[in-house]
């Protein structure tokens, strides 16, 4: 579940410099505020569903299953997109999110 995608990996052999400053900005972000991690993934997974990044969602549905979201919890993001990105575009969210929780979350 925690699997890194290959192209990251390689991104970070091939820049290790930039890849270290990514991972230290978005460190300094999540710590620049008072939400948790649990509430920090979600609105994660619900930006990367509006942007309609699909490995951004399944990036950070395994993110948000490790900080202990649920499956209702993570497929409600993808509901409560509906409205504001229509329903193709949250059926493609609903379906980035089940290739992730089907065999991961209980």
């Amino acid at each position: 579940m925690s699997q890194i995608p290959k192209k990251y990996r390689k991104f970070t052999e091939d820049y290790p410099e930039v890849a270290k400053a990514y991972e230290e900005l978005g460190s300094s972000v999540h710590s620049s505020g008072p939400l948790d991690e649990k509430t920090r993934a979600l609105i994660k997974l619900a930006i990367s569903t509006g942007a309609r990044f699909e490995g951004a969602v399944h990036s950070h549905t395994r993110k948000a299953v490790k900080s202990g979201c649920t499956k209702e919890e993570l497929r409600q993001v993808a509901l409560l997109a509906l409205p504001t990105i229509g329903l193709p575009s949250m059926m493609a969210a609903l379906s980035w999110i089940d290739d992730v929780i089907e065999d991961s979350v209980k």
